[in-house]
């Protein structure tokens, strides 16, 4: 193999997984290490520069980033990132003199968002600060979109979503609410210089079945949350079915609980392996009593005298390969499950009749537009989608990430530059050292298990439908938590130059994932190490030729804990610990 290529920033990046798993690449090692400093508002600040909501996101991200987690190698748990962003956020000081500003001098661009949700705000975050004139168009009498509408004030209170919010719009956002765009010629021949269309996707799936269209207790789940978070429906039926089991499903079951509900089931079409749902969320909801049956797909909505008495269900059973996949499928009976409400919550689609089909803007068969995956923009010039909106539903993280990109297109657009004209991410590595053994990092394994989140009582949190569940982190739980925090962004530097070949390395590494052997393909190198590499999705490092024999030095980065014990036992500073940072170029790095 040829020696490793460390100058480019994906290598280091790839090795700090929780970050590269990340949509917007937040930079998790550092700020747990704040937190573990105590510096909270430094660690909501650098939160913030990516992923622009670090309260609602430490309460309800979907997490890409801890399935990722290195953590998880050594003891299946990750860390619990979502949750120390939320400590952070809950503990910081009063940050708003460090909060973005608009500049007096605007220059007199001016840019439509429309929808309140994250993926507009994000937008309005990058670009207000530029001196872009950004208003936010809104259907609703509340911002935040989804965020507000389907997930419910007990895992998102509302003070939380205004204050993150309102940092944006106090910047100077015009903001319109109760200002529905209902025709997109019409908000084009007001003269923007850009629009964005950040609307989500706000349109539940629907569930044909006979006897749909004879009753009137069947809601779809996005638009019945929505009425309970506008406070225009406050109770439910005692014996509740709600259809899916993806995170909208497990909302639902667990608002049902709090307007009355008293037997709430959530049916599944398929084995528990196959749920959309979060594990977190279906923890959650079975901790609340809720009954999830599988294998039972809706046949029918059963109607006695005009009212829904129950559903008729097809009992199913799976075949299921070495690989995890279905590959058959048969009905082994049918069951009725009496109820006096169902709730559909088996997704959601976009919904543009707003948009007119003859101004350029493409759409395909599923009526979803037609988006560039790199500058966010349609098929018509200056029109940019983002969020669900784009490419279908996934979650906030993804929005934000979405937003930025956009505002970086939006920018080259107004400038009248190539969108495809973006700067590439860069890195910066410095020592950690501060003495012969000493580091400016914890980097002694700590094997603690991961916290378990304080949660309200059973018997209180039903009492009023706001009441937050979670209750955050204790500060002791805290300071176990981050000391679990393997410092995945603080990386091995090998020197090949200096390395006298006298094996300390290999001895002391608790892993064995260093090895010296003679060169080959990375194939016969995976097999040669001191343990074998078994995880091709994540590189090895190989060294140029060492001074003495020619062999190399190959470290697999995969079972790594950046202990740095290789570089403490290097006699000629051949290893060297460095902390690496990756730095993202937003919008306004481009002007």
């Amino acid at each position: 193999m040829k020696p490793t290529d460390t100058s480019h920033p994906d290598y280091y990046h790839k090795v700090v997984d929780c970050q590269w798993g990340c949509p917007a690449h937040t930079n998790v090692p550092e700020y747990i290490r704040l937190i573990a400093n105590g510096q909270f508002s430094d660690a909501y600040m650098l939160n913030r520069e990516s992923n622009v909501f670090p309260a609602i996101l430490g309460r309800v991200c979907d997490r890409p980033c801890e399935p990722a987690c290195r953590r998880r190698r050594v003891d299946e748990k990750p860390v619990a990132i979502c949750r120390l962003k939320r400590v952070a956020a809950d503990h910081r000081d009063d940050i708003t003199d460090r909060l973005p500003t608009a500049p007096e001098q605007k220059n007199g661009k001016r840019v439509a968002c429309i929808g309140a949700g994250c993926a507009s705000l994000t937008v309005a975050n990058d670009l207000v600060p530029m001196g872009y004139e950004v208003v936010i168009y809104e259907a609703l009498d509340k911002t935040g979109g989804l965020m507000r509408t389907n997930i419910p004030a007990f895992r998102l209170p509302g003070k939380v979503l205004d204050e993150e919010i309102n940092y944006i719009v106090d910047m100077g956002v015009d903001l319109r609410l109760n200002s529905p765009v209902n025709s997109m010629q019409a908000l084009l021949e007001e003269g923007y210089d850009a629009v964005f269309v950040g609307s989500g996707a706000p349109k539940g799936k629907e569930l044909n079945l006979p006897g749909r269209d004879a009753a009137d207790r069947i809601h779809i789940g996005i638009e019945w949350l929505e009425s309970v978070a506008f406070e225009h429906l406050d109770s439910i039926g005692e014996k509740v079915l709600i259809i899916g089991v993806g995170n909208t499903a497990m909302d639902c079951c667990r608002t049902s609980l709090r307007l009355g509900g008293k037997d709430v089931k959530v049916m599944a079409r398929k084995p528990r392996e196959f749920f959309k749902a979060s594990d977190w969320e279906l923890e959650d909801a079975e901790e609340e009593q809720v009954e999830i049956v599988i294998n039972h797909s809706p046949k029918e909505f059963v109607i006695k005298e005009g009212k829904l008495v129950g559903m008729l269900f097809e009992q199913m059973e799976y075949d299921i390969d070495e690989n995890g996949r279905i590959t058959d499928s048969r009905v082994t009976g049918e069951k009725f499950f009496p109820c006096d409400d169902v709730i559909l919550a088996i997704g959601q689609e976009n919904a543009f009749p707003w948009i007119e089909r003859d101004l350029g803007i493409e759409f395909d068969q599923w009526d979803v537009p037609a988006v560039d995956a790199t500058t966010f923009q349609s098929t018509r010039a200056g029109v940019f989608f983002g969020g669900d909106s784009a490419f279908g539903p996934k979650n906030i993280i993804w929005a934000v990430e979405h937003g930025h990109q956009a505002s970086i297109s939006i920018h080259n657009y107004c400038q009248k530059r190539e969108l495809t004209d973006r700067l590439p991410p860069t890195m910066n590595l410095h020592s950690t050292k501060m003495g012969i053994h000493e580091w400016s990092y914890s980097n002694d394994y700590n094997p603690a298990s991961r916290r378990q989140m304080p949660h309200v009582e059973l018997k209180k949190r039903f009492k009023k439908i706001n009441i937050e569940v979670e209750l955050g982190f204790t500060l002791d739980q805290v300071i176990t938590e981050v000391e679990r925090c393997m410092n995945c962004d603080v990386q091995t530097a090998f020197f090949d130059k200096l390395c006298i070949e006298c094996d300390a390395c290999i001895d002391i590494c608790p892993v064995d994932c260093l090895t010296i052997t003679h060169n080959g393909s990375e194939q016969d190198l995976r097999q040669r190490l001191s343990a074998p590499a078994e995880n091709p999705e994540q590189d090895l490092f190989v060294s140029g030729d060492l001074p003495h024999t020619g062999r190399v030095m190959v470290k697999d980065e995969d079972v790594c804990v950046h202990c740095g014990l290789c570089a403490e036992r290097c006699p000629t500073g051949a290893w060297d610990m460095q902390q690496f940072k990756l730095d993202i170029p937003f919008a306004e790095d481009h002007q």
